[in-house]
């Protein structure tokens, strides 16, 4: 155990932590000290604590106890408050705990404070809750010396309190948490302990739970359910009037009702109960999707062995961890994770992978050892597992007869349940531009403080009534803050989800196609993403003694000559038959039906020892000749895992030998054959295939002793000392679309990563061949070896290049590795490739190098799930904005992880990607990425038009208020309906532009030529509204009677001034009626019309404004009204919106100040705000560098003659080296302001 930290180093951690968002990869015994000795620091022993430690969903829990007179002050002051209390409590659960309760310990808490331990700091509070066992004293006589309550060996038994048989617990999105006695915390129930041996689980479980250990466990776990219930509309409409944006425009709306504005008053709740109902709508949708998603997971009948009750038929719900399932027959839905002890099962997880691919489950082998089950073997544990929602196609019995698997979580803690969390409880998401948004609307608000202060001066010393003057003030927060904001701006993303939707693109998550927008990174599978999914056999390279044969092409028709090869094609595999059709992974399909041999059950005559009847048989079809062997039977299978790489099976010819087959990745496989059988030529052989994107499978082969049991032997035992057959050659072809798309992407500087888990020379080839990697381009490989004996670990980079191989046939090149240095080695001509495992002893020896390599890392190969995830994640830290495009299989962690995932699958695993497109191919990249710019610039163009709108509106009621005057309702309904609200609606409607440009719109609201584009227009208006306001009340005629304004040739003002109703219609309007309120009124109004054409943007991120054309409609009808209403001298109308006529000299001045703000506003925008060239000037000059850190890192790499490192080889001089060294960020945010 290290010392503590200093207080000094206590703090630089700390701050770091929270700058950088990288608290759980600072390693655990760190951390635990940091908060041991800093952060619980402010709390007494046992009041504070992590909950997950370590995992995805970490928190930090405070324990609070309610107090009476604290809960009773709450209680006084929600009421004297007219209610907004509780709801300020609504919107800060914190001060609802802080408010209510004070700190205690833990043990003693009534109540729990919860908050997330990421950038978010995200506070719930929970009650802590009692479960009873008192209920099973009169059932089984429990009391607290019963035998099956003092065992302690078990959570459960720990969190029973004695002698009152009691447990406390605590509900967290939705896993139950009960408090352990014995070591003081709050743990997670509701699966087997992680520490139990396979010893343990055969001993304890393997012959199921008494009807009391059944009936505890119930009782404390809770039921098997993944309850997704369909939430009420009343409960919907409740969260989403609560929203803060809509108590304030419910104060806005009594506000104007109070004013008598009851038009715009109705029209605002009209489109509020439109967007509520639209809302409500979608989730309940949601809500009933989930539900029918899941429903059938809890209502199933399974078949449980009891220790003493036997075989019972039971409710999937009333399962708990540690009870038998006995699986019987074929096409079982599993209810629950369990672990299978006894015979074999085939399994569909397209639920979990996205690939509806059969795969083959072994028991769990019973060792002595008292190490963890899922890690007592180098193979993946989940090779054993049986995961809730996956489909068990076939149930294998072993010789007892009966297929037994113990169940090792239920509910929400079992695979389908977490895939369920993950969508009731999104990851947040922190992107920049939200948080722009809210310091936009409090500056909003701090301008709107400022002009109620003004108005309150002013109408305090004009001597009105107390009522009138707060009325006045309370405006000034509506005009300033318009309640309309937030659905003009959602209604850009609207219209971007459906334009989505139509090309066949859903989305589940809309406010990441903003996110798009920034995106500057995509990684791509290979499998199924880049390539496509069928695989051709393109031959088979046999070898003997003297090397590598010629290669059997199948293209031929000439059938393969029997002998082991041919044996192991026809055996080596995980196909099933089911139903009369062979089914499973592509790969063996092809290998299999290339034999044309066929595939059939055993019969009841078929005796082998320790072999059941009915196995699976392979058989010559009756036209081939010289098979010497009837067939094969397939006795048993150690199956493929990504993690090792290769699959066994042991087989008995009919008649003949027993045998084992090996097929894998060509390097694992060679790495169990006795070396003088893998020819000298392996290497160059096998690059001469994988160079041109085959992809290659090694066979390799043993004779077995006949008189083995095949249960009694190991994997290691069979994998070993084997003879290596020969090479098996598969073809996997790019897809169409996938070198153009790519190459628009790397045209648009957007980079491209391929994330593969096959063989690294196959994606080197695709990368090239797809154009990810130009011809003139170099790719270094980079290879790291782990630590060994005495030697350190090491990592060495080998420079790659492509030379012609001219000696064999058609095959026109390979991979050859340079011995030169190459001079054009240097940033953005050079790639790194490196495999997964290269990938892991980096990040743990050379983590002070691994952003140097991301930065130009290109092709990761042999990756599994997991590291794919980190990779994506890594990249976050380096700022890129991530997305990731999969087929599903194996890439749900990194979809989710990215900050923009695309599954190409549509199956259920593809429920937790943002993002699933029904074509499959990844055209729909650069489509969602326009979308995602189209989206953003959508965004600014809102938010500068509500600002402006807003401002307008704001700058002239001060400028009335002066002359303590305003503007009238119909004014306001005018500006605020008839103008502001069908731009909002239709300014948005501009679509994506075809074309990508090699930059991104800015990701933020306040980028310099964003806040100088609000700032120049609002001083443009704020100075014309002035220049007519002064030059107005100078104009000769403005000190006359305001009917004689008018020339008095104009006959309708003539008539307006000699009507008897006029006068008295200007005297009961004299708090409206003037010339400033009519000039004021129609400079705003027009102005309004002018920013929304100078703020729609067209190219290079929307389609150009003029296709807009319901905008462009609008626009030209509501110029035609107003200046119809400017010239049109129509009495009555004048009257309706409390306009006074002036002189046509006027009106026209009115038009030229209107036109000088539309030039100077026009050509500011588009020769300075939008003139990226000139910014970019601008930047050199002042000399600003991006503060991205991939941008720091290339800057620091580009000045650096050593980088790249080639035909090198280093070490690390310590094993763990590095590790301390820190670079990340924030994963959500960019630092960059791009223009």
């Amino acid at each position: 155990m290290s010392s503590l930290p200093s207080a000094e180093e206590v703090r630089w951690l700390s701050g770091w932590a929270s700058w950088s968002s990288s608290w759980k990869h600072l390693p655990g015994t760190v951390r635990k000290e940091v908060w041991n000795h800093f952060f619980m620091g402010h709390f007494e022993k046992g009041q504070h604590a992590l909950l997950n430690e370590g995992e995805e969903n970490e928190m930090e829990i405070f324990g609070y106890r309610t107090e009476g007179c604290r809960k009773s002050l709450c209680l006084a002051g929600s009421i004297f408050s007219f209610g907004i209390l509780p709801l300020v409590f609504y919107w800060r659960p914190a001060w609802h705990v802080w408010a209510h309760c004070v700190p205690c310990s833990l043990q003693e808490a009534d109540t729990v404070l919860l908050r997330t331990t990421d950038e978010f700091q995200i506070y719930s509070w929970k009650k802590v809750i009692w479960i009873y066992l008192s209920a099973l004293n009169s059932a089984f006589g429990l009391t607290p010396d019963h035998p099956l309550i003092t065992d302690e060996e078990y959570i459960i038994n720990r969190a029973i309190r004695k002698p009152d048989l009691k447990v406390r617990c605590i509900k967290v999105q939705k896993i139950r948490y009960v408090w352990n006695y014995l070591e003081g915390q709050f743990q997670k129930i509701g699966s087997l302990e992680d520490w139990l041996s396979s010893a343990k689980i055969h001993q304890k479980f393997g012959s199921g739970l008494t009807r009391e250990e059944q009936e505890i466990r119930r009782l404390i776990c809770g039921p098997n359910t993944i309850d997704v219930e369909v939430t009420p509309i009343w409960k919907l409409l409740i969260k989403e009037v609560l929203n803060p944006f809509y108590i304030f425009q419910l104060f806005s709306v009594c506000l104007w009702f109070s004013e008598d504005y009851k038009e715009y008053a109705f029209a605002i709740i009209i489109m509020s109960i439109i967007s509520i109902s639209l809302t409500v709508y979608d989730l309940r949708e949601q809500s009933v999707k989930l539900h029918h998603l899941v429903e059938s997971h809890n209502s199933m009948t399974v078949s449980v062995c009891g220790r003493k009750a036997g075989v019972q038929e039971l409710e999937s719900h009333v399962l708990v961890p540690g009870d038998l399932l006995i699986l019987t027959g074929n096409k079982v839905l599993m209810p629950c994770d369990a672990v299978l002890i006894e015979g074999s099962c085939v399994v569909d997880e397209g639920m979990l992978t996205g690939e509806s691919i059969p795969v083959t489950k072994t028991p769990l082998p019973k060792m002595d050892s008292s190490v963890p089950w899922k890690t007592q073997s180098e193979a993946d544990y989940k090779r054993h597992v049986l995961f809730c929602g996956t489909e068990v196609i076939q149930a294998k019995a072993a010789c007892s007869g009966t297929v037994r698997a113990v169940v090792l979580q239920t509910g929400f803690n079992t695979a389908k349940g977490d895939l369920v969390r993950s969508i009731l409880y999104p990851k947040p998401m922190n992107f920049k531009l939200y948080r722009d948004a809210i310091r936009f609307l409090l500056c909003l608000v701090g301008t709107a403080t400022v002009g109620m202060i003004y108005t309150l001066c002013v109408y305090v010393l004009s001597g009105e009534p107390p009522e009138e003057v707060m009325r006045k003030a309370l405006d000034v927060i509506t005009i300033a803050v318009p309640p309309a904001l937030p659905a003009a701006l959602t209604t850009g993303i609207i219209y971007a989800q459906r334009r989505l939707k139509k090309s066949g693109i859903f989305c589940i998550s809309p406010q990441r196609i903003n996110v798009c927008g920034q995106l500057n990174l995509v990684c791509f599978d290979k499998t199924g993403t880049l390539t496509r999914d069928g695989l051709d056999l393109w031959g088979v390279v046999s070898c003997d003694r003297n090397g590598f044969q010629e290669v059997h092409s199948f293209a031929s028709g000439q059938a393969l000559p029997w002998g082991p090869l041919c044996a192991a094609m026809a055996s080596c595999h995980s196909l099933i038959l089911l139903d009369g059709t062979i089914q499973g992974d592509p790969l063996d399909l092809k290998m299999f039906e290339a034999t044309t041999w066929e595939m059939a059950f055993s019969g009841d005559d078929f005796h082998i020892k320790g072999v059941p009847a009915h196995a699976m048989v392979v058989k010559p079809c009756r036209t081939a000749s010289q098979v010497p062997v009837e067939g094969i039977a397939i006795l048993h299978q150690f199956p493929f895992s990504s993690a090792l790489q290769r699959m066994t099976v042991i087989v008995q010819e009919m008649g003949g030998d027993r045998l084992a087959f090996m097929k894998g990745a060509p390097e694992r496989v060679a790495s169990f054959c006795q070396p003088e059988t893998v020819p000298t030529s392996f290497v160059s052989e096998l690059q001469i295939y994988t160079t041109q994107g085959f992809r290659v499978i090694a066979l390799a082969y043993k004779k077995l002793e006949n008189d083995h049991h095949t249960t009694a032997l190991t994997r290691e035992m069979v994998e070993s000392d084997l003879i290596f057959l020969g090479l098996l050659v598969l073809e996997n072809r790019l897809k169409e679309e996938t070198k153009p798309v790519l190459e628009e992407l790397i045209s648009a500087q957007i980079r491209t990563v391929m994330i593969t888990g096959d063989n690294l020379q196959t994606a080197i080839t695709v990368a090239r061949k797809s154009g990810m990697v130009s011809e003139n381009q170099k790719v270094i490989l980079i290879e790291a070896n782990e630590t060994n004996g005495s030697s350190s670990a090491s990592i060495s980079w080998t420079l790659v290049e492509e030379k012609k191989h001219i000696t064999y046939g058609n095959q026109d090149n390979y991979i050859n590795i340079r011995d030169e240095v190459s001079d054009n080695g240097r940033e953005g001509s050079y790639h790194f490739a490196l495999t997964g495992k290269s990938f892991h002893i980096i990040s743990q020896h050379f983590s002070s190098l691994l952003p140097k390599i991301l930065i130009n890392g290109t092709i990761f190969a042999r990756m599994s799930p997991g590291q794919k995830s980190s990779l994506v994640e890594e990249f976050q830290k380096l700022d890129y904005f991530v997305g990731m495009c999969g087929d599903g299989a194996n890439d749900c962690g990194a979809l989710k992880m990215a900050h923009v995932g695309i599954s190409l699958s549509e199956q259920e695993a593809s429920v937790a990607s943002p993002f699933t497109s029904k074509t499959p191919n990844i055209e729909c990249v650069p489509h969602l990425i326009k979308e995602g710019r189209a989206a953003l610039v959508t965004s600014f163009c809102m938010f500068k038009y509500m600002a402006l709108y807003s401002m307008i509106q704001y700058v002239g009621v001060l400028l009335l208020y002066w002359e303590t005057n305003s503007l009238s309702n119909y004014q306001f309904l005018f500006q605020d309906l008839a103008i502001t609200t069908l731009i909002g609606v239709t300014m948005n409607l501009n679509g994506a532009y075809p074309k990508l440009v090699p930059f991104r719109p800015a990701g933020r609201l306040i980028s310099p030529p964003l806040l100088l584009s609000v700032i120049f227009n609002i001083l443009l208006s704020l100075a014309m509204h002035i220049a007519g306001f002064i030059l107005v009340q100078r104009q000769p005629w403005y000190s006359m009677e305001i009917h004689s304004a008018c020339t008095v040739q104009n006959e309708s003002i003539s008539d307006l001034t000699m009507s008897p109703a006029a006068p008295e219609k200007m005297e009961s309007n004299s708090a409206f009626t003037s010339f400033e309120n009519t000039t004021i009124w129609f400079l705003g109004t027009f102005n309004c019309i002018i920013v929304a054409l100078v703020f729609s943007k067209g190219k290079p991120f929307r389609q150009p404004t003029y296709t807009n054309y319901v905008f462009v409609l609008v626009l030209i009808i509501q110029l035609g009204v107003c200046l119809f209403i400017l010239f049109a001298d129509i009495p009555e109308l004048y009257r309706r919106l409390d306009l006074l006529c002036t002189p046509i000299l006027w009106r026209v001045s009115i038009v030229i100040m209107l036109s000088l703000n539309f030039i100077v506003s026009l050509v500011a925008e588009e020769a300075v705000i939008e003139n990226r060239a000139l910014w970019m000037m601008i930047k050199r000059c002042f000399g600003y560098q991006s503060k991205s850190q991939y941008r720091i890192w290339q800057r620091d790499l580009a000045g650096d003659p050593s980088w790249p490192p080639v035909n090198q080889t280093s070490h690390s001089d310590v094993p763990e080296c590095g590790r301390g060294v820190s670079y990340s960020n924030p994963v959500f945010e960019s630092n960059e302001e791009q223009l």
